[in-house]
């Protein structure tokens, strides 16, 4: 059995005879302490280094379209300059994701 950790989008996905079943989203909840973003060109198709730049892993690339549903349907190629979306803050991931 795959064992994966909290900050990746498949923590929550069941894993049976050496393939994962349908993907189980997890939630990021809005939150008052969430910050409007404006993607700058240096982000542009990389969530990876957003997260990196936030969070200092780019492990959790996929919380922003997680987030943003209904702004970003495709993690990365709807990551471009001048779209806004809400951050969440590192204690908003600690609480939802465990770490």
């Amino acid at each position: 059995m795959a064992l994966y950790d909290n900050n990746s989008p498949y923590a929550k996905t069941d894993y049976s005879m050496g393939y994962l079943d349908v993907q189980v989203y997890r939630d990021i909840p809005n939150s008052v302490d969430d910050v409007l973003f404006t993607v700058g060109k240096e982000y542009e198709n990389r969530p990876d280094l957003l997260a990196y730049d936030l969070y200092q892993t780019p492990s959790l690339w996929w919380v922003f379209s997680v987030r943003n549903k209904d702004i970003i349907q495709d993690p990365v190629f709807d990551m471009v300059a001048g779209i806004k979306i809400y951050i969440p803050t590192q204690n908003t991931l600690t609480t939802v994701l465990g770490s």
